[in-house]
């Protein structure tokens, strides 16, 4: 026969494991609501991201639609556009991407601002960057298009002005800085520097107080963008999703949509193994009086090559 003290041990455990098992119950419930709020938030951050400039419509270079789950290899257009109040603004960063998961590298090619080029649906030849500002989105793809003669399928545009808030949403940046410099009253001196918002977008505009130009400039922007995207992943921010997504919808467009970007994640991993930066090689000179980038036609016929093979272009 039991002992007194062994038959009330037994409600006893019931007890707390009853109690235990709420306890667990309630955490799981408020972690679901956390996640599904923060997977609700995103779907609605993208979908206020996303702008179709060309109707749905393929690249007139493609004969077929993009496959992910093929892992077929595309092309994307990063454009950093300086947008102020009132002015639509002009993409001073030009920087285009090709994926290939198969051969497990990214291609990255910028392309400066000055370049002079054909400016498509105007039927002048002008600033490459001058594009935007003529017809927005859809003249930059169709104009770098005919420039380098690939398709271009997906395009992300950051407003550069709005670019502070992204950084500030994420908690600052940290990044190497290899030139000490002064620009819009702030100071940069040389190795690892944590910029804010303001500073941030100082830090990435700056051009000619650097030797490298245009160049160097892209190389800034480059830091702060990965910087954002190496914050933007911690889990520490991503408690904070709020004012990120929030920041990311005022100041990001592309015509990637949800769905498209959850399969790049699922299918394109192995792409970022080998990312190679190319710049392009050309000349300064001045036609009547106004300063542009000449690209010779055998760097530009190498360039246009090297893209196709890698996009698998024929």
């Amino acid at each position: 026969m039991r002992s007194r003290s062994e038959r009330k041990s037994k409600p006893k455990k019931r007890k707390w494991l009853k109690i235990t098992l709420i306890t667990l119950s309630v955490i799981f419930l408020l972690v679901a609501g956390y996640l599904f709020m923060l997977y609700k938030s995103l779907t609605d951050t993208v979908a206020n991201m996303h702008e179709d400039p060309r109707g749905g419509q393929i690249s007139e270079k493609r004969d077929k639609e993009i496959e992910f789950k093929k892992k077929d290899p595309f092309s994307v257009l990063l454009l950093g556009v300086d947008q102020r109040a009132g002015d639509r603004g002009r993409s001073d960063t030009i920087i285009v991407m090709t994926v290939n998961p198969k051969k497990e590298s990214i291609e990255m090619v910028s392309i400066p601002r000055d370049t002079r080029t054909e400016i498509v649906g105007r039927g002048t030849e002008d600033k490459i960057n001058h594009a935007y500002a003529f017809g927005g989105v859809e003249m930059s793809m169709n104009t770098v298009e005919n420039f380098l003669d690939i398709p271009i399928d997906y395009f992300v545009q950051v407003n550069m002005e709005g670019f502070k808030e992204i950084v500030d949403a994420v908690g600052g940046v940290t990044v190497n800085n290899d030139l000490n410099f002064s620009y819009d009253g702030h100071t940069f001196p040389k190795g690892k520097i944590t910029l804010n918002g303001e500073e941030a977008l100082a830090f990435s505009r700056m051009r000619k107080g650097d030797s490298r130009g245009d160049f160097g400039r892209q190389i800034r922007q480059r830091q702060i963008i990965e910087a954002v995207i190496k914050e933007g992943a911690s889990l520490e921010t991503l408690v904070n999703y709020g004012p990120i997504f929030e920041a990311l919808s005022e100041n990001v467009k592309t015509n990637l949509t949800f769905d498209q970007m959850v399969a790049i994640q699922a299918n394109y991993r192995n792409a970022a193994k080998s990312i190679n930066q190319h710049t392009i090689n050309g000349t300064g000179k001045r036609i009547n009086g106004i300063y542009y980038y000449i690209v010779p036609e055998d760097e530009k016929l190498a360039l246009q090559n090297m893209l196709k093979e890698h996009l698998e272009i024929n």
